[in-house]
């Protein structure tokens, strides 16, 4: 079936074009923001609201910075490196999760030292609300049009427009926002909320590495490669072996959160 009738453009005001991909991204801080806050009102592990508050200023910062050249990085550096100028223009869609994951550890490395939280108590936090955010930004890629599927002959496939083809696909934007997304936080909510994980640090921010690193390599099966195909061994591709690395390392600190016993270990 046709890509529905939506424009990327939600709102004009005169010469002022808000399209959804920003909304998109606004929506998941915003309530990120807020779900931290109130999260951290109510546990006693060493974070405060007011350290959630101030951390949003940085977590867009890492998100932005860190996701763009991500993009320009891992994905198309030659492409960039001809036309410089197009790396600025992040209103026309083209951030890289790997690299906002990276952009935003940084962020958080940095802040918890300089107000001495912390680490994983403050992570774990991040790492409960950051599926919010991924969920909205895939439904902003598939307004956009970008990051699309691989053919298919499924009823529910799409012909996107911006498909130079123009052949049926899968809407693979909808299944990382079910899967990276809804699926993840689904996990981590339960974990959060229905045991004392929050209080043994690492526990949440393992569970989500682990758990996004899965539905990404899943949903990869399904996503339209966008580099490097032919040169990676298995018929896999590039963002299958970008997880990998965040696999392991979610084993590594799942494993050192279920050491712990109290919060308070956290902070030696």
């Amino acid at each position: 079936m046709p890509f529905p009738d939506i424009s990327p453009i939600a709102l004009e005001l005169g010469p002022i074009a808000i399209r959804w991909y920003a909304l998109a991204y606004l929506a998941g801080i915003i309530i990120g923001w807020r779900y931290c806050m109130a999260m951290a009102k109510r546990l006693s592990t060493g974070v405060t609201a007011n350290d959630m508050d101030d951390f949003m200023v940085w977590a867009v910062a890492g998100v932005i910075i860190g996701g763009r050249l991500g993009q320009v990085i891992f994905y198309h550096p030659g492409y960039f490196l001809q036309h410089p100028v197009e790396i600025f223009m992040v209103w026309q869609g083209g951030m890289a999760f790997h690299g906002g994951l990276l952009g935003v550890i940084a962020a958080m490395v940095i802040y918890t030292k300089r107000r001495q939280i912390p680490f994983f108590a403050f992570t774990d936090l991040i790492a409960l609300v950051a599926p919010i955010g991924i969920f909205f930004g895939r439904l902003a890629n598939f307004i956009n049009q970008e990051h699309f599927g691989r053919p298919a002959d499924v009823p529910w496939a799409i012909v996107f427009h911006t498909d130079a083809l123009q052949v049926p696909r899968h809407p693979s934007q909808l299944y990382e926002a079910g899967l990276e997304g809804l699926a993840v936080y689904l996990v981590l909510a339960l974990i959060a909320h229905g045991t004392a994980a929050l209080h043994r640090p690492g526990i949440v921010t393992g569970v989500f590495l682990i758990g996004y690193a899965i539905a990404r390599i899943v949903s990869e099966f399904f996503r339209e490669p966008e580099v490097f195909v032919e040169s990676l061994p298995f018929a896999t591709t590039w963002g299958q072996w970008l997880s990998l690395p965040m696999l392991a390392v979610g084993l590594y600190v799942l494993r050192l959160g279920l050491k712990r016993n109290t919060v308070t270990q956290s902070a030696k």
